[in-house]
């Protein structure tokens, strides 16, 4: 599928990781990319290995105009639900780019609420070179913050699962409880707390 670009200098692409765990913050990222500096291997960060995602978000953070990496807390998650908080977030990031959006791609099937003309793609992040940066800058953002977290909860095994409900991290919270780092209005934690309470 082709998507039209429109015929700006400075567009963005926008991406959010961490909708579906159950602790830690949702993470969203916006680049604008350099025309003259081509970036080879940009998809879906999904679709990449640790190790080259890790070499990507380097490139990208050297070679793009600009980017932003932006979130929203578990306490925004909390009180907003997380579809709101993951908007705030990309809005947040787009309005946090140095040089400033003339357009933006935003992956997924709905748009934050941005001054900037945007168009929702889905499966963006294969399809449009600037949300795959974005999402790759997203993705390895938030699983460092989990690699981190997992340093200080050793028996959760962020590192691993990455904070998404596994059977591992299931078992984790039957066994210890929840942390101050996870979202109480998920299901499967509202139900932890229940049962602990």
């Amino acid at each position: 599928m082709q998507i039209e670009r429109p015929n700006f200098n400075y567009i963005a692409g926008v991406d959010e990781v961490g909708r579906g765990p159950l602790v830690g913050d949702v993470v969203t990222a916006a680049v604008i990319l350099d025309p003259t500096k081509p970036i080879e291997g940009l998809t879906d960060s999904k679709k990449l290995s640790e190790k080259k995602r890790n070499v990507l978000a380097e490139e990208i953070k050297e070679k793009a105009l600009c980017y932003c990496i932006a979130r929203a807390s578990v306490e925004e998650i909390d009180e907003l639900n997380i579809l709101h908080a993951t908007m705030l977030a990309m809005k947040r990031a787009v309005e946090g780019l140095s040089i400033a959006a003339e357009f933006v791609f935003v992956d997924g099937n709905r748009l934050p609420e941005i001054s900037t003309p945007a168009q929702a793609v889905v499966k963006g992040d294969s399809l449009v070179p600037e949300i795959s940066a974005a999402s790759i800058l997203a993705k390895v953002t938030r699983d460092n913050e989990m690699i981190e977290l997992d340093a200080k909860f050793p028996q959760f095994g962020f590192a691993g699962h990455k904070g998404y409900p596994t059977k591992a991290h299931f078992e984790a919270l039957a066994l210890h409880g929840i942390t101050p780092y996870h979202r109480k209005s998920f299901k499967p934690v509202q139900r932890i707390l229940a049962e602990q309470s």
